[in-house]
């Protein structure tokens, strides 16, 4: 696939993810829905759901990966991860590194790779997600950043994939 081409389907990505969170939420759904969208094959509608518990922070508790993160990687193992029949092939290095890659990278762009990282950074502080008067203000107060993340992950793993 040319360059040009590969930019293209990677910007509707972006729109696509920027545009599910905005109206939606559920990050590593709306990037594993972009993913499937531009591309299709690997990501399914059942990976797609499985992923929704791995919101905010991993069934909402704040503390873990970031899910549009995730939700990218779950991405890149859909089509690099090591398939269950296949344990004793060895640890599946080239969806580690892909992974790795797509961290690196996160973590470059907005300087930690943690849900509690980026309510601090794109708020001030952390929130409840379980409280919901406490969801709502953070919804306010984040405004679109959380659906720019889940966008340029979205662009990023669509990059990878392609190139």
């Amino acid at each position: 696939m040319n360059e040009e081409k590969c930019c293209e389907l990677a910007e509707q990505a972006y729109e696509i993810a920027y545009e599910l969170d905005s109206k939606y939420g559920c990050c590593p759904q709306c990037v594993l829905s972009a993913v499937k969208t531009v591309i299709g094959d690997e990501v399914t509608d059942m990976l797609i759901k499985a992923s929704h518990g791995l919101s905010g922070g991993g069934a909402l508790v704040g503390t873990g990966l970031c899910g549009a993160l995730t939700g990218g990687i779950l991405a890149l193992g859909a089509r690099y991860g090591r398939d269950p029949d296949a344990f004793s092939s060895g640890p599946g290095l080239e969806n580690f590194h892909a992974g790795r890659e797509l961290v690196y990278r996160f973590e470059s762009e907005f300087g930690g790779i943690s849900c509690e990282y980026l309510q601090q950074r794109f708020s001030g502080r952390t929130w409840n997600f379980w409280n919901a008067s406490e969801y709502l203000m953070f919804a306010n107060e984040r405004g679109n950043r959380c659906a720019r993340v889940s966008g340029l992950v979205a662009k990023w793993v669509v990059e990878m994939l392609l190139s």
